[in-house]
């Protein structure tokens, strides 16, 4: 049968990225401890197309990813997954990303009651040629009291969830844990959020917020300093996006740092940097 998408092209481009947008599967995602969790994924996944391709062969993403969602995925799997992109689809450069819904139990602050939180959480991976990149995301939901309204109120202060986003890279010889990322950003609101609360633990974690009102600029202040501090990061994005009660727009602050800045504490691009590459 004619293989139309491998017949030559005469254009001369190459195409940066072609591939497979919304596959939706269940995958396994390696828990910290032991075993793994099944979540389901939304995947995107990609390979650079030579100019003397006129397409790719998009059932094989399909394929790989069919095979792959079989077992515990990280790191150094996603690596493999993507090599094997490359050498099924003559291509020098590869890319994917798994987006999911991670499930942490966290007991209530004072009647220890448990449930199940849910994160958005996403693996992205780059191959180009023997050049790997693998990035960590995170979204974690925190409450955050405004600093300004406590101080200018004689009633109360207005408070609202926010959203702390982080991307980051690691050094090849180390591992950053979902859980314990989670973890490092919860404790940069000025209240964690729990999925179950009994009336005891609002009275607690509502005055917990108002004794330590914080801004978006305090929170992502906070984050970065830790990030900074952290020996296997070698780059981060972190954002915080406050989901504001009394107005009709959301406010938001935002750092990325490679490794040589994350040192000095110099040279952070702006937002407006990032979004311009």
């Amino acid at each position: 049968m004619k293989d139309v998408a491998a017949s030559a092209d005469t254009r001369g481009i190459t195409v940066q990225l072609v591939g497979v947008k919304d596959v939706h599967l269940p995958v396994r995602v390696r828990r910290k401890g032991a075993g793994f969790d099944n979540v389901l994924a939304r995947i995107d996944f990609g390979v650079e197309l030579p100019h003397h391709f006129r397409g790719t062969h998009m059932s094989r993403f399909v394929d790989i990813l069919f095979r792959w969602s079989q077992k515990p995925i990280s790191k150094p799997d996603l690596q493999e997954m993507l090599r094997e992109a490359c050498e099924r689809l003559d291509a020098r450069r590869a890319r994917i990303e798994v987006a999911f819904k991670y499930f942490i139990t966290k007991r209530a602050p004072v009647s220890q009651s448990e449930s199940a939180l849910d994160y958005d959480c996403r693996f992205e991976g780059v191959l180009n040629g023997d050049d790997y990149t693998f990035t960590l995301g995170v979204e974690v939901p925190v409450t955050i009291c405004c600093p300004c309204s406590r101080e200018i109120s004689e009633h109360g202060a207005h408070n609202q969830r926010a959203i702390i986003r982080a991307r980051l890279r690691y050094r090849p010889e180390v591992m950053v844990w979902i859980e314990d990322l989670v973890a490092l950003l919860e404790q940069q609101g000025s209240a964690e959020i729990f999925p179950l609360l009994k009336r005891e633990d609002e009275k607690f974690v509502t005055e917990r917020a108002y004794e330590n009102a914080k801004f978006v600029e305090d929170v992502v202040r906070d984050a970065v300093g830790l990030l900074r501090a952290d020996p296997r990061i070698v780059w981060f994005q972190v954002t915080c996006e406050s989901l504001e009660s009394i107005h009709n727009h959301s406010v938001y602050a935002f750092q990325e740092e490679d490794g040589e800045t994350a040192l000095t504490g110099d040279g952070a691009r702006t937002a407006s940097e990032v979004q311009e590459r």
